[in-house]
């Protein structure tokens, strides 16, 4: 990888990097992520609006993109003031998908299409919601995510 590269990919931020949000159900802890076009308002909250109910308690980091959730009850911590946990708001639990997320991108992948980055995030959160399951439900998940599905070289690598 050129230098140039490595360098803008390393930083902060989304530049250069393809953008994916997630939302975990505190009572379920089901997660649900999937790739998001930008990281500003319309995009973010689309996303928030799309995978939770009207009227649900919605916890956030203090990103601006989350700031004026019509229909939500949010509440928000502030990670630049080293505040993490105020009373039930915190975003640990998504955090730990992210990091886990991040330890499979690293170990075992290595590298994550734009084209199938949306197969990958789905199997990890598909991974993450039945790792408390016993291993017969966790093999009947995956066999009932089999059915009706092929997945053809020539429109893999097309």
């Amino acid at each position: 990888m050129p230098k140039t590269k490595r360098k803008t990919l390393t930083r902060r931020g989304s530049v250069g990097k393809a953008i994916v949000a997630g939302v975990k159900d505190r009572e379920t802890n089901g997660v649900t992520a999937s790739p998001v076009a930008a990281t500003d308002s319309p995009a973010l909250q689309g996303f928030v609006q799309e995978h939770t109910e009207l009227g649900a308690k919605v916890y956030t980091d203090d990103a601006s993109a989350y700031r004026d959730m019509p229909g939500f009850d949010h509440e928000s911590v502030n990670h630049n003031a080293g505040e993490y946990v105020r009373n039930m708001a915190h975003a640990n639990g998504i955090e730990s998908f992210w990091a886990m997320l991040k330890r499979d991108y690293q170990g075992t992948c290595h590298h994550f299409s734009v084209k199938h980055l949306p197969l990958y995030v789905n199997e990890f959160a598909g991974r993450r919601n039945v790792r408390d399951a016993d291993t017969i439900d966790q093999m009947a998940s995956v066999v009932t995510g089999l059915v009706g599905k092929r997945l053809m070289y020539r429109d893999l690598v097309a």
